[in-house]
């Protein structure tokens, strides 16, 4: 009976606690459906919404604790314990955050690519479109965007691919009875075709059966590295078949009764059309590597409007005390020079931050 008459006690120091409770719950989940109710939310808006309850939990989770019926230790060892899981928590999720951060401040004072580069990393290879603080990313030859992490690009070896040019080659395996000069000779002649220059030949392997030659030419826009290496595979089947080298190697085996005098080219049954000028014709890493294109662009407009503010700077200090009218007139057509860059900077802003919004929706 004592125990029956201890329970309303018991629930009135429990009350504030479960009073607290609901009312959490039901702000909480008024404010989760007034979130949900926004149509098509996008990735930005969905992370603020589970920040915003992950916050509204926390309050709640103190506020219950504060109204415990317990004494001041307690409740002052259960606020230290949610304190401590909380830090353990973001201690051990800002780790690789940190990690990543730190690696970004290395890669910036490194600079040893910057947007536009091609870049190859462990099997990805692509040109860089965005280098940020925790993440860089690098659009791929099929057009995809892939995301490395910062520290993945610290730990891992970065191969770039020079502005100033590459050399680029392909390899193709031939028979010993196919003189090595003659083979030489087409190699350099596919290669010239290509359009590379300063060609040569090496020759890789001699195996049992074949003999790996590689054909190499140096390419000064590498920002055609793909079509420029088809290209060379394309030149080099040319050359040999024109030359009547056969691409087979001993080990060739085919089970049909063919003539003796029968040889494995193909026939060209119409004459190879020319090929357009380089300035006219239409590459499709124009296409595949079109971010990392505009990026690239963007930077070198920001890099420019930065050394004509520069110079202007210096001109003007000048033209205080010297009367020059050389100087003035250059002043007047780097404030016009400026006028245009900052145009071209602000428009492309706009365009990229359009071009994220029609991403992220979905």
């Amino acid at each position: 009976m004592e125990y029956l008459k201890s329970i309303p006690a018991i629930l009135i120091e429990w009350l504030p606690a479960l009073i607290t409770v609901l009312a959490g719950i039901v702000v909480i989940s008024t404010v989760r459906w007034l979130l949900m109710k926004r149509q098509a939310p996008t990735s930005g808006s969905r992370i603020s919404q589970q920040l915003l309850i992950a916050a509204l939990v926390g309050v709640l989770l103190v506020m219950v604790i504060l109204q415990l019926p317990i004494g001041e230790a307690e409740r002052g060892q259960l606020l230290s314990l949610l304190g401590i899981l909380v830090t353990a928590a973001i201690a051990l999720s800002s780790t690789t955050l940190i990690g990543n951060a730190m690696a970004g401040l290395m890669l910036r004072s490194i600079r040893n690519f910057r947007t536009g580069d091609f870049i190859v990393v462990d099997g990805h290879r692509g040109r860089v479109s965005v280098v940020g603080l925790l993440r860089t990313e690098i659009q791929t030859e099929r057009r995809n965007l892939t995301t490395l992490p910062n520290l993945y690009l610290v730990t891992n070896p970065v191969t770039v691919v020079r502005a100033s040019g590459t050399f680029i080659s392909a390899t193709v395996s031939l028979g010993y009875d196919v003189p090595r000069e003659k083979i030489e000779t087409c190699l350099v002649e596919a290669a010239e075709s290509a359009g590379l220059t300063e060609p040569f030949v090496f020759v890789l392997e001699l195996g049992d059966f074949s003999i790996t030659y590689q054909a190499a030419g140096f390419l000064e826009e590498v920002k055609y590295l793909i079509s420029a290496e088809s290209e060379l595979r394309e030149c080099i089947l040319d050359s040999l078949h024109r030359a009547g080298i056969e691409i087979v190697s001993p080990t060739f085996m085919n089970q049909r009764q063919l003539a003796a005098e029968r040889v494995f080219i193909p026939e060209v049954r119409h004459a190879t059309p020319s090929k357009p000028d380089a300035a006219d014709e239409s590459r499709p890493e124009e296409l595949m590597f079109d971010k990392a294109e505009q990026a690239e662009t963007e930077a070198k407009a920001e890099h420019q409007l930065a050394d004509v503010v520069e110079e202007l700077n210096e001109l003007k200090k000048q033209a205080d005390h010297d009367d020059n009218e050389a100087s003035k007139t250059r002043v007047r057509e780097l404030e016009a020079r400026r006028v245009e860059l900052e145009a071209e900077v602000k428009r492309r802003h706009e365009q990229k931050k359009e071009e994220s919004r029609d991403e992220e929706t979905p």
